[in-house]
């Protein structure tokens, strides 16, 4: 009896050898486990982007990114979200409380510049009548 059926089809389907970073389905890594290392460990991609016309370095733009858990992030000394007012409330909080005593502080700037004019022009007026 003979058959037409090709050899892999007779073999089975293909397996993927066992990875260190977890079994998915068929022993290959899930999406999961590939993200959960990624993020454990930390990206970094970087690249530049030089554009030149005759030797003159006309733009260059420098790519820097990394990929990684926000407790690795921290660990790594990163934590620049916290102090943007747009992604953080308590940096918000800060961002008004520094613009209310900046701006206090140029009031108080303004009427100190006006009380030391007062004072050099009452001292004008003492030097010419005395």
């Amino acid at each position: 009896m003979t058959t037409t059926e090709p050899v892999a089809g007779r073999l089975g389907p293909p397996r993927l050898p066992a990875t260190p970073y977890g079994q998915g389905a068929e022993g290959a890594p899930s999406l999961a486990d590939i993200l959960e290392r990624v993020l454990d460990k930390g990206v970094v991609i970087a690249g530049d982007i030089r554009i030149n016309l005759l030797d003159i370095e006309l733009l260059t733009i420098k790519l820097r990114l990394l990929v990684a858990s926000v407790d690795k992030a921290k660990e790594m000394g990163i934590d620049w979200w916290e102090h943007d007012p747009s992604l953080s409330s308590r940096a918000r909080t800060r961002a008004v409380q520094d613009d209310d005593q900046e701006r206090s502080l140029t009031e108080e700037n303004a009427r100190l510049r006006a009380e030391i004019a007062a004072l050099r022009a009452r001292a004008e007026d003492r030097s010419v009548d005395g």
